[in-house]
């Protein structure tokens, strides 16, 4: 029997944690179905969710960031886009239109209302303007043919959809490792969450141009 080598270990553990975090936000999103205001984070939201607009976009940032996260992973795939390429195309579709449409307009709504005072509401609107702008730089690239800028925006733009999980995660470690107040958390991890994404992916963009 052929044993694995290390690139292809990593690689299943990487698929496989991935696969688990997403298991872990799809019982999150289904907490919301049948549409209920009064579970999960609407709870302490309950001062906003008497806002129409507030409620409208939570719902959709919600749902059609699952499909982000499931689509975007996709997109990597080196087997997927050699074997099945229009398989490729259409999936990178769905994660476009999720995040341009859907998901980044209403992230930026949420943001404004976001806990945490002002630092917290910045990280959130400054993180779904920069969601935007990669994916639809990644999106144009690509109608240009423009392969290496396509990638490096995609690398990017998915780095920021990643910050559903890493937000969760970090959020998690600290409370666990210092059990600060819940509002201090609360605004270490608005930051914490996609920055230190945006930097990984950054530092993989210029490992891939060396």
């Amino acid at each position: 029997m052929k044993s694995l080598s290390l690139k292809q270990i990593l690689t299943y553990a990487l698929i496989g944690g991935y696969c688990f975090f997403f298991y872990l936000m799809l019982k999150i999103t289904f907490q919301y179905i049948p549409i209920d205001t009064d579970v999960a984070f609407l709870r302490i939201k309950q001062d906003y969710i008497v806002y129409s607009h507030y409620t409208m976009a939570f719902f959709i940032h919600v749902f059609f960031s699952i499909f982000a996260l499931l689509a975007g992973f996709t997109q990597f795939s080196k087997n997927i886009l050699a074997s099945y390429p229009s398989l490729h195309r259409s999936l990178g579709y769905i994660y476009m239109v999720s995040i341009l449409v859907f998901a980044a307009p209403t992230g930026f709504i949420i943001g404004v209302y976001a806990n945490g005072g002002l630092s917290s509401q910045i990280a959130f609107c400054v993180l779904s303007l920069l969601w935007f702008y990669f994916t639809f730089s990644a999106f144009t690239a690509i109608k240009k043919r423009n392969i290496a800028r396509h990638r490096n925006f995609m690398i990017r733009s998915f780095a920021l959809t990643l910050s559903a999980i890493t937000l969760r995660a970090w959020k998690f470690i600290l409370v666990a490792l210092f059990h600060p107040r819940p509002m201090d958390v609360y605004i270490v991890v608005a930051w914490l969450g996609w920055v230190l994404n945006l930097v990984i992916a950054e530092i993989i963009i210029y490992k891939s141009k060396k």
